[in-house]
């Protein structure tokens, strides 16, 4: 017979350390029962041995070991991500903005009038400055397709109080008037002779036969929205688990820095003892509407009748109607009535209501149930095709929760 190969010995540093915490209990007066953190102590020791020599015998050291506990908690999701609707490629959140920009950039080369009003329209913030800015645009280029054989209309004065506050602190404008036609001049100032002058942007004069061009771009300027990247739901199918209720969710998922994430932790130590005192309606409120604009996002999960999974990525503020819509369209059959339960059983039945009102942020197990009209008849075409109601392309997919 072959011999069994021997166990590896636990390396000398740990021995040291467990024969060291061993020497100072045994310091300790004798003649009494070893106290419950004494005997807390001897169990972590041998633990310690016995993980050591595990190790060991695996080839691992101790801060690999430590390091395969950190990568088994992996988040749920990654991060939460975008479809860039120019390219259709998916970046991540804090990529979102750069990805844009460089996309609206590449654009220009093909239509720079467009791309001009997307960086109006995307890149300044202020809804109200925008709407000062392309209305203000808007009358110039009127002003040019109505009364052409104006010259005066023509010009447009760069150092004018009007165009410094409304248009030219602003993104993408200077661009936008280049791309319809107009150039950079320095017109005399009359009386202060040719030395001095005045910067204009001035129209050209080949753009008088293109007028109905001016005034498609003025419509354009008016009618267009900010370029929106399109949030990823990340549409996960995953086979039964015990898990489902557990979440680990990435700091993309809060509207809050690390440094007050850790405020926060702090905060909810105090919110215990805050909970036995008395407190106003008013009170309650207030604090319930801080929580809830902590989030920005919420990783939501249906678990459905046969114990399958359905994960995807939503706004906080998204309403209860999208969370039906994305389970309908995972559905072989949409028409099929269901009705989602909440933590604790509710029902969600006013679709209307936002995930932070109803509390399911920044996440939330919830579970299916179907008509029980038609529950029978679902069962028994399940049983009888042994088969998900899932759409089968997500099923080839199913991925097991961690």
């Amino acid at each position: 017979e072959v011999a069994p190969k021997p166990r590896q010995a636990p390396t000398d540093e740990a021995q040291m350390a467990a024969a060291a915490a061993l020497a100072r209990l045994e310091l300790k007066p004798k003649g009494k029962a070893p106290s419950a953190s004494q005997e807390a102590i001897k169990n972590q020791v041998k633990k310690e041995l016995m993980a050591e020599a595990a190790a060991s015998e695996k080839g691992l050291s101790m801060e690999e070991k430590v390091q395969e506990e950190e990568e088994a908690a992996a988040p749920s999701v990654s991060g939460v991500y975008f479809i860039c609707p120019l390219t259709g490629d998916i970046v991540r959140k804090d990529q979102k903005e750069k990805h844009l920009r460089e996309a609206i950039q590449a654009y220009s080369s093909v239509d720079p009038v467009a791309a001009s009003i997307m960086e109006i329209h995307t890149f300044n913030k202020d809804r109200e400055k925008v709407r000062a800015c392309v209305e203000t645009m808007a009358k110039y280029l009127d002003n040019i397709y109505l009364h052409p054989e104006e010259e005066k209309y023509r010009k447009i004065k760069l150092q004018n109080k009007v165009f410094q506050e409304r248009i030219s602190c602003l993104e993408g404008t200077h661009k936008f008037f280049q791309a319809v036609g107009f150039e950079t001049k320095t017109l005399p100032v009359p009386g202060q002779g040719k030395n001095s002058g005045w910067e204009y942007y001035v129209l050209k004069e080949e753009m008088l036969s293109r007028l109905e061009e001016l005034k498609d771009c003025k419509e354009q300027l008016l009618s267009s929205e900010p370029v929106r990247a399109q949030l990823h739901r990340q549409l996960t199918v995953f086979q039964p688990s015990p898990a489902a209720a557990r979440f680990e969710l990435p700091h993309d998922f809060f509207n809050l820095t690390a440094e007050e994430l850790r405020r926060e932790q702090r905060l909810r130590t105090e919110a215990v003892e805050k909970a036995s005192m008395l407190r106003t309606r008013a009170m309650r409120e207030k604090e319930e509407q801080r929580e809830m604009r902590k989030y920005n996002y919420t990783l939501l999960r249906v678990r459905f009748p046969d114990g399958y999974i359905l994960q995807g990525t939503f706004y906080a503020r998204e309403s209860v109607s999208v969370l039906y819509n994305f389970v309908r369209e995972a559905l072989r059959e949409d028409w099929l009535p269901f009705e989602l339960l909440g933590p604790g059983g509710l029902k969600l039945t006013d679709e209307n209501l936002a995930f932070n009102e109803c509390g399911l942020v920044p996440s939330a197990l919830l579970s299916l149930a179907w008509d029980a009209a038609v529950m029978a008849d679902v069962e028994a075409a399940a049983a009888e095709e042994q088969r998900s109601p899932l759409r089968p392309e997500l099923l080839a997919r199913v991925q097991t929760l961690s």
